[in-house]
Order: structure tokens, then sequence, then C-alpha cells
């Protein structure tokens, strides 16, 4: 698309917020850009966050959404090329081994380095706000006046709320995210730790009824990562209490009796850089509500296995587009985003209830019947049959092209350009 001959900026009287500069919040800033809209991202990280999970891709409509973002390549360059990965006992003794496929789609690539790129593509055509957010949101007739923790008031036309599992913005708009929020009956958590396995590209993942420890390297980090997924009903803690987070999490794998675990058990104390979380899904009635929308995990959220980055990707593209056929009317253009991608975000979001009993199956009995369907998987025939069911929820929905609606041709437009 971004390779089109250019037509007049159907959104240049458009001046858009989004509240979140993960993913969501810059793929849908490189499309609104490209229809003539002038962007603001707003991030309450001091910078731009690095490393994280990795994510991947899969299937038809996620590859044409990067290919159209003219970024597919670049997202190859930085794939990990993980490897070998293995599901030991607690005795290390090796039980089955994971296909690749299976974990890393046809793509994989992490976190931060995503954000980077997208980050790259956008920052000379869209304004970014770092170490602030939205503290109210007040609607009328001519635009919302946004209120921020820091910077002065503004006023915009939409407000995209593009924020995560916990957003703000949903919170501001749509209410209590009690009200959103399904627990799916397991944890997890995440911090980087000594390699001293000299894992290269590799993962060795030990798994106990109702948990699993791991430890992983993707090749250009000399570190190994943690993973750690258990199962357990909702803990009361406060989710910006790091040194709860360690007690929660050194109390609930403290006699695993694997040989790697004191170690790694050691590093999470030290660790300055902890991921932790339920793995939970988000449901709201709609995705919508004014001028304020929601984009990515923040309308549709999963934790973990539910193909969030790649829905969000696609989700983007499909709210910029909309927003453009409908020239800016942002009831028309809200709605028929909700109509494009409603059935295939739940769609995706379906799959990501799987997550904890595929990683760390509540009893041995299933710990069992999970390795015996992972060695049928090494079978080529059966391999590829699995591979096809695992991309149909992202391939789930026929991707229109708006190159018609507008777009600019090669380079992204400056921030400075003239409406």
């Amino acid at each position: 698309m971004t390779n089109s001959t250019p037509h007049p900026a159907r959104l240049s009287h458009l001046d858009v917020l989004i509240s979140g500069a993960s993913v969501a919040g810059p793929a849908l800033a490189f499309w609104l850009t490209r229809y003539g809209a002038r962007v603001t991202v707003v991030e309450k990280a001091p910078v731009l966050r690095e490393g994280g999970f990795a994510v991947d891709f899969r299937g038809e409509v996620h590859r044409t959404v990067l290919q159209r973002m003219g970024i597919w390549d670049e997202v190859h360059r930085h794939q990990t090329d993980m490897g070998r990965q293995t599901v030991v006992d607690v005795d290390d003794k090796e039980r089955v081994d994971l296909p690749a496929f299976l974990m890393s789609g046809d793509v994989e690539i992490f976190r931060g380095d995503l954000s980077k790129i997208l980050h790259e593509r956008t920052k000379d055509c869209a304004e970014y706000v770092f170490g602030d957010s939205i503290a109210s949101l007040t609607e009328h007739s001519e635009g919302i006046d946004v209120t921020f923790e820091n910077g002065a008031p503004r006023r915009f036309d939409l407000v995209v709320g593009a924020d995560g599992l916990h957003s703000n913005t949903r919170r501001l708009v749509f209410g209590d995210e009690s009200r959103y929020l399904r627990h799916q009956g397991y944890y997890v958590a995440g911090f980087p730790m000594p390699n001293h396995l000299g894992l290269d590209r590799t993962a060795r993942m030990c798994c106990d009824p109702g948990r699993m420890m791991g430890l992983s390297n993707y090749g250009r980090d000399p570190h190994a990562g943690v993973s750690l997924v258990f199962k357990a009903e909702p803990i009361d803690y406060d989710r910006h209490d790091t040194a709860q987070q360690k007690r929660i999490l050194a109390e609930r794998f403290a006699d695993l009796p694997w040989k790697h675990a004191p170690a790694a058990l050691a590093a999470l104390q030290e660790a300055d850089d902890l991921y932790f979380d339920a793995i939970a899904q988000i449901h709201v009635d709609r995705l919508s509500q004014g001028r304020v929308a929601l984009l990515g995990d923040a309308g549709y959220g999963a934790t973990m296995g539910g193909i969030g980055t790649g829905t969000a990707l696609v989700a983007a593209y499909v709210l910029a587009g909309e927003l453009a056929a409908a020239r800016g009317d942002h009831k028309a253009g809200f709605a028929a985003y909700e109509a494009e991608i409603g059935a295939y975000a739940k769609g995706c979001q379906k799959i990501s209830g799987n997550a904890g009993p595929f990683l760390a199956p509540a009893t041995e009995r299933k710990m069992r019947s999970r390795d015996r369907m992972y060695r049928m998987l090494s079978s080529r025939f059966l391999a590829g049959f699995f591979k096809r069911l695992t991309e149909k929820a992202a391939s789930d929905l026929v991707l229109k092209d708006y190159a018609a609606y507008g777009g600019y041709a090669g380079d992204a437009p400056s921030l400075n350009r003239q409406p």
C-alpha cells in the first residue's frame, strides 16, 4: 500500500491521540499518518520498552499486513530462530521435544524488537510523548478534552486506547477492569538470569503438575530467560509491587525439586526486570464509545497464547482503513471496524484459553496425555495438519485493501507537513 500512487489525504482534518506505544499504538500511528491524520502517542513508560517475551506471526493475513507495512523482511532479520525446546521432568530426564513451529509460528520476534521497528517507522511522522498518561477524558460535540498526569491539557478529535490488558483508557471510558477481565486459572512470569546451562537458541522446560519452569536462550542474548507458569485461583496482589510478586513466585516454586530451580529462584530475587500477570482475557460488549475506540489487548486481549500481537497489527490496519473509508466519520468508521474485526479477534482470543493447561497440565495424567500429543506431531503429516489448525484462527479474515482511500507513497509523511 505504501508503494501505491498517492491520493488526497482523507484524514488530514483529524487529530488523534493514541494511548500506548508498545505494538498496537505505533502500528495504528503508522497507518493513520499515511492517511494524513495528525497523531500523538502517549506512553506511561519513560522510554520505549525493550525485551519482553517473543511473539509470533502465523498465516496469510498476518503476512499480508506485515508486507503492506513494508516490514516483513525487517521482522525476519530480527527473528529469534528458536530451535529445540525440550520438556523434562523434575529429575531432568527428557520427556519430549516441542516442534519449533508449534511455539514460533512462521516468524518469531521479541516484542521489544518489534516495538522498536514500528517506532522507527513512525517517530518522524507522529508525536511521541513518553513518561505521561491520560488522567481524564471529557467528550463534547467538538472533540475530546484530555488532561494528562504531567502534560498540559489538549483537545483531540479521537482517542484510541492501545494500552494493553490493564488499559487505563478502557477504565476511564468503559468502567472498571473487573467488569471485563476473565481469569483463566493460571499465572505467568518472566525474568532474566545468567545462562549457566550454555543454552543456544534452545529451551528446557521442567513440568510438575500445575506448574512449569522454563529456561531459554535466543542466541543474541547472553542471558537466559526464565519463564514460570502455575495454576492458581485469582490472587489478591498489587500489580505495581514487584517485591510482593517475587514473594508469590518464590513460595509457589520453593519446593520444585528440579536441579536448576534454586539458581533460577536466586536470580528472581536479583531481577530488576520482572513480568508477572494472570493469564486472562478481556471481553467487552463493544469496541468503541463515542469518540473513543479500543485496539489490541485493551479490547480483546489475552495474556498469552491468543496470537495477540498479530491480531493487534491486523486490527490497527483495519481501524485506520475504515476511518479513511469513512473520511474520518468516527461513528461510521468505528462501527465498520468492529464489524470487520470483532469476530476475528474473538476467534484468535479463544485459543488462548489453552495456554495454561498446555504449558502446565494440572495432573500427571494430563501431562502424559500432552506428551503423547507432542510425539505424534513429530510425524511430518500430522505436523503439517496441526500447523494448519494453529493458523486457522489467525487467517480467518478476508482482508480488505484500503489503498483506494488514500495513503502516502514511499517514505512516511513528515510530522511537520502542512494539512
